[in-house]
């Protein structure tokens, strides 16, 4: 450092001449260091205050750099994530129901006020010796006895709404399905107060043979029949937790509630595509009239899964699309055939191009229905099941990825050569027919089963069928599935969030993360509130936003664009740029504290002098 005028060292004084006989003059420098002169002049601080000044530049910029490089963190609320697992632990949401059982008396006289306490204990009873469903709550069980002469309810507080005198047990002849409407209109089924109430009625029929179920397409099923007491009893049990709670699916059969079946993206949007393959134009070519006829048949089925997933329908025509495996020719059969074993490489993903949807974005779920139409030379082509039998429907499922059906052209035979190059379309009865089997395969797709056996109880059984594809009774029990799922899926979305937040220090958290780990806490609380009410449908809409928000934070893009590394990575970066000359100014200040302190104690010893010789 360059020497600053008025700090460098004084020049000795000239020695002075001793008078004769007298001693020479002591030297002060003789009773110090003999090297180091003495300063006559009080030492300057430019110096060391220029190299303060330098020094003390680099610490007060060392807070903005600090907070030029500040990661911002977005507080996330994660006393409230350990709070919703302990509630969703400790207390699984389950859904209260109520069950109400009505007797129509053929007797014309009044029915005995202790009969229907007496048959509620014994209803209630029955339900204790069956397992429940997993999102079964508390079930409330009310009885009503009805004949000509009066009605007769038990003190229950169970919010139906039957009416009495308007069913009678002479309205069955007027046919399943008209007697279905007749017992929603009797049980005000619109009104939702009363909308997770499930009932059971019991026709009596003094003079007829056996007893018949028929499950209807609302929340109510019938027997119609002579039947004992007991028999009414235990029949009502089975059916109210068989179909009811459990959509049919006894222990160890796949289905709701015993896996995951979950064909729904994570934001609740689903993509339904269905395509015309045509394997070899050169044969045939077929077009379809999906638009006027499928969206009329497929809405329904959109708008009574809506409370569970945004169903988006899409359709379109592919030309040469051969299959990726291969069939044989069986002359008992009169076809083409092709087995199970074979199916897993049936769909041809090289030649298929089915992925062309423009309404699946981010996370969405597309599901694809095919319908082949096989080449000339493999036609008729048919499914062959292990026992030897064909498919009735002709048609399989690929569980989470869709459903293929093979269409046979009505011209076409085995060892036929006909063919024709004109463009036809699908018979609106034959495309009706296909949709009908699809609607069976997204059945199986959300675990329910795409019909239901008549000899599943101990006696026969019929179902009415709903034009939506699902009945009320399903659409609950989905509801009640999906809310549950969507709930526990939120939250282990949410503790891994806040796991990767607080294993990572310099993780950036948007505001934006933050907002929606909030929203999707006040969703989740929202759908348990709704669930403890029993209002299945509220509740499977909550829990499904609150997943899509957990997702859509745990996906945001700031989480995943930038690379976190630790503190250590961190002064490695800029340690590079900032040591060396942090290090030379340091060292400069410590040696010019030195040199002052040095020229500051020669001028002391100075002075110390000067005084000694006075």
């Amino acid at each position: 450092m360059a020497e600053i005028a008025g700090d460098d060292a004084p020049a000795a004084p000239p020695p002075v001449a001793s008078t004769s006989g007298s001693q020479p003059a002591s030297n002060p420098a003789s009773s110090g260091s003999s090297n180091s002169p003495l300063r006559t002049t009080k030492p300057g601080v430019k110096r060391l205050v220029l190299t303060a000044s330098v020094l003390l530049s680099f610490l007060l910029g060392l807070p903005f750099l600090l907070k030029s490089t500040e990661i911002h963190r977005s507080p996330l609320p994660s006393d409230a994530i350990t709070a919703l697992a302990h509630r969703l632990h400790s207390n699984p949401p389950s859904f209260p129901c109520g069950l109400h059982a009505v007797f129509l008396r053929s007797g014309s006289g009044p029915p005995d006020a202790s009969l229907a306490t007496r048959l509620e204990r014994a209803i209630s009873a029955q339900l204790q010796l069956i397992p429940a469903a997993s999102t079964a709550g508390n079930v409330s069980v009310s009885v009503t006895v009805e004949s000509a002469g009066g009605c007769s309810s038990s003190s229950s507080s169970v919010g139906s709404r039957w009416q009495c005198c308007v069913v009678t047990t002479a309205d069955l002849v007027l046919g399943d399905e008209v007697f279905d409407e007749l017992l929603h209109s009797a049980l005000s089924s619109g009104n939702g107060d009363g909308s997770r109430v499930y009932t059971v009625v019991i026709v009596e029929i003094d003079d007829a043979e056996g007893m018949r179920l028929i499950i209807g397409k609302h929340r109510h099923a019938w027997v119609a029949g002579k039947v004992d007491e007991a028999k009414a009893v235990s029949v009502i049990g089975k059916v109210f937790v068989k179909y009811f709670m459990n959509g049919g699916i006894e222990e160890g059969e796949a289905g709701i509630g015993k896996g995951e079946f979950m064909p729904v993206g994570s934001d609740g949007n689903v993509v339904l595509s269905f395509s015309l393959l045509n394997a070899d134009p050169s044969d045939w070519v077929y077009d379809w009239e999906f638009e006027k006829i499928g969206e009329r048949m497929l809405n329904p089925v959109a708008e009574a899964l809506r409370p569970i997933a945004e169903i988006n329908i899409e359709s379109q025509v592919l030309y040469h699309t051969p299959k990726s495996s291969y069939s044989y020719s069986d002359d008992k059969l009169g076809g083409n055939v092709l087995s199970m074993g074979d199916i897993p490489f049936f769909v041809n993903s090289n030649e298929w191009h089915l992925d062309t949807s423009i309404s699946a974005t981010g996370r969405s779920k597309v599901l694809q229905f095919v319908v082949y139409i096989p080449s000339a030379k493999e036609c008729p082509l048919y499914l062959q099941l292990p026992g030897d039998g064909l498919s009735k429907t002709n048609a399989f499922i690929s569980p989470m990825w869709g459903g293929v059906l093979i269409w046979n052209p009505p011209d076409c035979s085995l060892g036929s050569k006909k063919t024709h190059s004109t463009r036809k379309k699908m018979a609106s009865q034959e495309l009706m027919e296909t949709l009908e089997i699809f609607i069976g395969q997204l059945r199986q797709l959300f675990g329910l089963k795409p019909s239901y056996l008549s000899h599943d109880m101990d006696l026969p059984t019929k179902f009415v069928v709903s034009e939506r594809g699902f009945t009320e009774w399903e659409l609950d029990l989905l509801y009640r599935h999906h809310a549950r799922s969507n709930l526990l899926s939120c939250l282990t979305t949410l503790e891994s969030l806040s796991s990767l937040v607080h294993s990572l220090p310099r993780m950036i958290v948007m505001d934006e993360i933050g907002r929606q780990v909030e929203l999707s806490l006040e969703a989740a609380s929202l759908a348990q509130r709704n669930a403890t009410l029993g209002i299945s449908d509220s509740s499977a809409v909550s829990a499904t936003r609150a997943r899509a928000l957990a997702e859509d934070a745990f996906f945001h893009p700031s989480v995943m664009s930038i690379s976190y590394a630790s503190i250590e990575h961190y002064f490695a970066i800029y340690m590079p740029f900032f040591a060396p000359v942090s290090l030379h100014v340091l060292m400069a200040a410590i040696k010019e504290l030195k040199r002052y302190k040095a020229e500051r104690a020669k001028y002391s010893a100075f002075l110390a002098s000067g005084a000694t010789a006075s």
